[in-house]
């Protein structure tokens, strides 16, 4: 299993779009961020868990899940980086192979010394567009299809049964 660990500030930090709309609402881009990493899990199939930290969100520590996408609020003195680098030594194992997207170069010497692998936050960007671009193409080629009946039927009795259909006579 691939789960893929999230520094969600450090994502909407990076992101074009996200980095406009965090001038705006800050919690408009989280939502986006948690959309779009939906989309990501979704198409992927792996394990997507977004951490942010509390001092942009106070109160207590938070879990909750967007979609199948987890989302991580962490304790008013715990940094999203101490959380995702316990998550992935938590769960870094034989079966599970951790990602975890960031930026920060402090972040990635840890994560790389605990066995996890790291997404910069402009691979990550990408390929989150290579895969909404893939789905485009999915549901283009998807609108493209005729429906072909299973019984061969000549155009003038299809155009017969579709007055029917209408009602028209």
């Amino acid at each position: 299993m691939i789960v893929l660990l999230v520094d969600g500030y450090n994502m909407i930090g990076a992101w074009p779009e996200l980095k406009i709309l965090k001038d705006k609402d800050l919690s408009q881009a989280r939502d986006l961020l948690i959309d779009m990493m939906a989309e990501y899990q979704s198409y992927t199939g792996d394990r997507v868990i977004i951490v942010f930290d509390a001092y942009h969100v106070r109160g207590l520590a938070n879990k909750e899940k967007n979609h199948r996408v987890e989302v991580i609020f962490t304790r008013e003195n715990e940094t999203a980086d101490e959380r995702i680098e316990k998550l992935a030594g938590e769960l870094n194992d034989v079966r599970t192979q951790v990602y975890v997207a960031t930026s920060d170069y402090a972040e990635q010497r840890t994560i790389f010394g605990q066995g996890a692998f790291r997404k910069s936050a402009r691979e990550l960007y990408i390929e989150v567009k290579n895969i909404e671009r893939t789905i485009e193409k999915d549901v283009e080629a998807h609108k493209q299809l005729k429906y072909q009946p299973k019984i061969p039927i000549k155009k003038e009795v299809l155009d017969v049964f579709e007055k029917w259909r209408r009602g028209d006579k």
